[in-house]
């Protein structure tokens, strides 16, 4: 008897990821693109009708709040790349998740060598706690900070051992933004600019030294593997889950 396949869904299939993750799902022989659906709710019905098993999500913020909890409570797993979810919503997401049976993951990134990067960072900040990151991204990325650079201010912190990170006084900005955002102490840096898909540096300083650590997606294709582990993989992992990393068994 033959494999049996897993039958996805893509919302926002006629996005610039949208269409890559579409590719991606019909390349692989144990998948089955059966629907590919819009941000609008009414046309979620036809998942269940035809018994999708794994949503992809990569519509926005505000459209995957609402196709979440949808999917969740119709039993579909749902594995989302839409950026910029507010954390009221997926504290939502997380006290619902015992009452379904569609499990999440929410990845900043997909990317195997971001998650990579991301990891790298956190053991770094264990020996040189001050650090700074710069994304870079292209011009239609509407959310800044990235989605990443927030999740790898978080595990810098959370790297950090007793040694906390230097705290110059306050700088005097001669315009407004120049030391960019901040995530507690980690400063972050946005840039939007046409030519770029996903970048991002992590920049350590310690006397005398410099670690820099860079992560470049210079086509969408470096996020497909990340999805299609997702869509192989949610089945296993019940609830909600945040970061490709627990995933990888990092």
């Amino acid at each position: 008897m033959g494999q049996q396949l897993i039958k996805v869904a893509v919302l926002g299939a006629n996005g610039r990821m949208g269409r890559e993750v579409c590719a991606a799902v019909q390349a692989e022989p144990d998948l089955e693109l059966t629907e590919e659906v819009d941000v609008d709710l009414s046309s979620l019905q036809a998942m269940v009708e035809n018994e999708v098993q794994v949503a992809v999500d990569f519509t926005n913020a505000e459209g995957a709040s609402e196709n979440i909890p949808w999917c969740m409570k119709n039993g579909i797993h749902v594995v989302v790349g839409a950026s910029g979810i507010p954390p009221s919503v997926i504290g939502e997401i997380r006290e619902l998740a015992p009452r379904c049976e569609g499990n999440v993951l929410i990845a900043p990134n997909f990317a195997i060598g971001a998650v990579l990067a991301m990891k790298f960072a956190e053991m770094a900040a264990a020996w040189m706690p001050d650090a700074e990151i710069i994304e870079l991204h292209h011009s239609g990325k509407m959310d800044s900070p990235s989605g990443t650079a927030l999740q790898t201010a978080d595990v810098i912190l959370k790297g950090r051992r007793s040694a906390p990170a230097e705290r110059p006084g306050i700088p005097k900005e001669n315009i407004p933004g120049a030391r960019g955002s901040s995530r507690e102490d980690v400063h972050i840096h946005s840039v939007r600019l046409p030519g770029l898909v996903a970048h991002q540096e992590v920049l350590f300083g310690g006397p005398g030294q410099l670690l820099t650590i860079r992560h470049d997606s210079i086509d969408r294709k470096s996020f497909m593997p990340g999805v299609i582990l997702g869509i192989r993989e949610i089945a296993k992992h019940p609830g909600l889950t945040v970061g490709l990393e627990h995933y990888l068994g990092l």
